[in-house]
């Protein structure tokens, strides 16, 4: 089966529709698809519900998609970064549904292992809780969370191979791989393709099996917060 295509608009041909459920990868700036949602904001696609930790910064990774109004829900864990979404959540332009960081990794890996739900802790007592069940284990109260199901995901590895095995560097490694697993769909941009066979099997952080479609590209690489301190003197 193909996997390998040659370019994003190309891997995402076939698999766009208003209104759909899209799983990204990334943590902050770290490891997101930007070539994946350039071809989106270039697609037209809307009424986009989201599922990411961070919303992008304005004029970078999903915050273009936020500029054009693509977005009608995000389910995110932090987004401090992005005045445009900031206004267009006060505003009632965007709906938004938070998510404590672990729980949405843990969504989306639920999500990816067929798993429709789960209970925790984080949360109880707090505006996550209401509106969910609530359920007692050895006398500690908990909430159920469900598993995230996405009609695509998109997603930025370091390394791959023409099957789709994969290797996250660093940071990008926190959200990427269950991004990808919870995806009917899931395409995957990467640095470099590189022979089968030639990825350390111990060393594979997302088997190919969880990979649909692939690209290879440049990426910009962009520093959200860039600190520094000053060169000591001599």
């Amino acid at each position: 089966m193909k996997k390998v295509y040659g370019s994003a608009t190309e891997a995402l041909d076939g698999l766009l529709k208003d209104g759909m459920l899209i799983a990204a990868g990334g943590f902050g700036l770290c490891g997101i698809p930007e070539l994946l949602i350039d071809a989106l904001v270039e697609s037209g696609v809307k009424d986009l519900t989201i599922a990411s930790n961070n919303a992008g910064v304005d004029g970078f990774g999903l915050g273009k998609l936020l500029e054009t109004r693509q977005i009608k829900k995000m389910m995110s864990s932090y987004v401090g970064e992005n005045a445009e979404f900031m206004r267009q959540y006060l505003s009632g332009e965007l709906e938004l549904e938070f998510n404590p960081q672990g729980t949405l990794a843990e969504r989306m890996r639920a999500g990816g292992a067929g798993i429709p739900g789960f209970y925790t802790k984080t949360g109880v007592g707090t505006v996550i809780a209401e509106g969910k069940e609530h359920k007692d284990f050895r006398g500690e109260t908990y909430i159920l969370e469900e598993g995230i199901f996405a009609d695509i995901s998109i997603v930025k590895a370091w390394k791959a191979d023409a099957t789709g095995n994969a290797i996250f560097r660093k940071t990008a490694r926190n959200f990427n791989p269950p991004a990808a697993m919870c995806g009917k769909v899931c395409i995957m941009e990467v640095e470099e393709i590189v022979p089968v066979g030639s990825l350390d099997p111990d060393c594979i952080h997302m088997p190919g099996v969880y990979v649909h479609r692939l690209i290879q590209g440049t990426h910009e690489k962009r520093i959200e917060q860039r600190t520094v301190r000053q060169k000591a003197e001599a």
